[in-house]
């Protein structure tokens, strides 16, 4: 069984954390992320997400959405929490930035 509340860390080294999921499904973390094309201080990161409650073998569907506090941008991931043949957590996932945009002609830059 995969148990998505945690800490998580990627081949990257970026580092996130994950609080408890309710009952709902849903939860909140940070998110630290060691990858980032802005010249500013990189800081952690609230999260907040939801997880599928509703699956037989323990290996949920999960995602969520990062509002990153240094840049104007935000990620939002999709994946899925999976036990590896050595049975060790593993987090799949892909994601979407989406960077701000000062007008509607530069849109095409936004992702």
């Amino acid at each position: 069984q995969c148990i998505l509340a945690g800490d998580w860390q990627n081949d990257l080294g970026s580092n996130m954390t994950i609080h408890l999921v309710d009952e709902k499904g849903s939860f909140t973390g940070t998110y630290n992320t060691s990858v980032s094309a802005t010249r500013k201080k990189i800081l952690p990161s609230p999260l907040l997400g939801f997880q599928h409650l509703k699956n037989p073998i323990g290996q949920p569907t999960f995602g969520f959405t990062v509002n990153w506090t240094f840049s104007d941008s935000i990620t939002v991931f999709t994946g899925q929490c999976l036990v590896d043949e050595n049975g060790e957590e593993v987090l799949r996932t892909m994601w979407l930035l989406r960077l701000h945009v000062n007008n509607i002609e530069n849109d095409w830059k936004g992702t």
